[in-house]
């Protein structure tokens, strides 16, 4: 595990151009180039010709390439829950947060498969987490439960926005083959080898949407009949 950069090492600094450098300026260019390159453009190289400052520059805020895609990640949630401020409903609260969560993958779906799965050890993190136990613990869900049930909670939208994020990057034809598959080659299957899906054929275009919205109500659901005195 690496530690953070000192805060006396991660002044803003000026480069060669006249800008100045600072880790919040270094996060939003590499998330700019994972958007427009993917995410082998994450490179000190091409950063530091990105940023007009050499290279060697960017350790002076971030030890190596994965502690910036510690930076990365924690950057995304940070945007996502900015300016939410959960109700007095538990389970409204729940909702919203899970759709900024998707929204804030969808934001950078190019970050998204190698931000999502990972432990920031932020600040946004940190406050995320403490939200979202912090209602469970609100609808009277002990401590044990609340942290199990806040980890089901949070794996089903991570999962769900980086599937989501995954498929809104790749090429436009390949999305678009994929939706016309549920409305050509398995409209086409035989009958007699293929009877449940012959009996949904008409349903089957669904196929192509995203699970996300249903996935959260149904989690939502269990919370509610399983929360004291439901």
């Amino acid at each position: 595990m690496t530690t953070r950069v000192p805060q006396e090492r991660r002044r803003r600094r000026p480069t060669r151009s006249g800008v100045l450098l600072s880790e919040e300026l270094i996060v939003e260019t590499a998330l700019r180039l994972i958007g427009e390159h993917g995410p082998e453009a994450l490179s000190v190289r091409r950063l530091g010709t990105a940023l007009g400052c050499d290279p060697t520059a960017l350790y002076r805020y971030f030890h190596d390439t994965d502690d910036l895609v510690l930076a990365i990640a924690d950057r995304i949630i940070g945007d996502a829950m900015e300016g939410f401020v959960p109700g007095e409903d538990w389970v409204a609260a729940l909702r919203e947060m899970a759709r900024r969560v998707r929204a804030g993958y969808l934001a950078h779906p190019r970050a998204a498969a190698f931000a999502s799965y990972r432990v920031t050890r932020r600040a946004n993190e940190i406050r995320a987490v403490e939200t979202g136990i912090g209602l469970l613990l609100s609808a009277g869900f002990g401590p044990a439960d609340a942290t199990r049930l806040y980890l089901t909670f949070i794996d089903t939208v991570l999962g769900h926005a980086a599937m989501d994020a995954a498929f809104l990057a790749l090429p436009r034809g390949q999305r678009e083959a994929d939706h016309r598959a549920w409305s050509e080659v398995y409209q086409g299957l035989d009958p007699a080898a293929h009877p449940a899906l012959t009996t949904v054929r008409q349903e089957l275009q669904t196929l192509g949407d995203s699970s996300f919205e249903q996935a959260v109500d149904l989690l939502l659901e269990a919370l509610t009949a399983r929360a004291p005195g439901a």
